[in-house]
């Protein structure tokens, strides 16, 4: 799945093509596209016809468009093969099309959503006060947004009985934050995936944030991480943060930072990839 600087791509690709343009028609060429406008395709259709895009917003992995008046938003889910293209009205479909949607200028392009796998979709949802899509309210903040509280976090780690790559992914604490991020930034801040939060000090906590920053910055940079065709931007373009990885996909090659191999462990139905010398593994807690 697209982590937040994927996502974030994207983001910036909707507000340079879509912002301001009003939508003529939409195509739904597949129901589960749609699956989460629970009141189906037909609707979905109607409600967008005639409505004017705002500026694409993102909090997390989740992006949206606010649509006119504010109260309403068109929430994007990429799930792990969902891509928002901005093409040429004339050029042939995609094979894996599931969503057209139609501007009534002439500016000759239309936004298509493309998902090979079908678990991704969008759908209408209405706002809460705070501009959210109710559907993604409990959303915590992500670390590039200027109001994530760092403290709270670090108080929220101490209280929680888990363990910090666990915490890293919870999106209640911390949004945006996947598998391929959260190996990198362990990597740097040299913490094992299961260290126990409660024994994360503040300067610990701090270290870990401001490598969870750099790795999404660095990987903004590059346009994010692609290992396949599935994840491009808006133009069809893949990112080439892969190719600066230190932990992630790297099984059995030498460690950047010491020399020693790379070790992948199964870890809740996903891999963890560390450094068996520079992340040390926690030491048995006493019953």
């Amino acid at each position: 799945m697209p982590e937040l600087p994927e996502v974030e791509v994207v983001r910036r690709g909707l507000e340079r093509w879509v912002t301001g343009r009003t939508v003529g028609g939409v195509e739904v060429l597949h129901p589960r596209a749609v699956r989460r406008h629970l009141a189906g395709g037909p609707d979905f259709a109607a409600r967008l016809h005639g409505i004017r895009f705002g500026t694409a917003m993102r909090r997390g992995k989740y992006l949206w468009v606010p649509l006119d008046d504010m109260t309403f938003s068109l929430l994007g889910h990429l799930g792990m093969s969902g891509q928002l293209l901005v093409q040429p009205q004339d050029a042939p479909d995609e094979k894996h099309l599931r969503i057209r949607i139609v501007f009534d200028d002439a500016l000759g392009t239309e936004l298509r959503f493309v998902d090979q796998r079908t678990f991704g979709g969008l759908s209408l949802h209405e706002n809460t006060p705070l501009g959210l899509p109710d559907t993604i309210a409990h959303i915590a903040r992500d670390p590039l947004d200027p109001a994530f509280d760092d403290a709270a976090f670090h108080t929220a780690l101490r209280l929680r009985r888990t363990t910090v790559k666990r915490a890293l992914l919870d999106q209640t604490l911390i949004s945006g934050v996947g598998n391929i991020y959260a190996d990198e930034s362990l990597w740097r801040s040299r913490l094992h995936y299961e260290r126990p939060t409660a024994t994360l000090t503040r300067p610990a906590t701090t270290a870990l944030l401001g490598h969870v920053r750099d790795v999404m910055n660095e990987a903004l940079a590059q346009g994010g991480t692609s290992f396949d065709s599935l994840y491009v931007n808006v133009n069809g373009e893949s990112g080439y943060f892969d190719r600066s990885l230190d932990a992630y996909g790297r099984e059995g090659e030498p460690c950047h930072r010491c020399g020693t191999p790379i070790r992948r462990r199964a870890w809740m139905n996903r891999s963890s990839y560390y450094c068996p010398r520079c992340q040390r593994p926690p030491r048995a807690q006493p019953l």
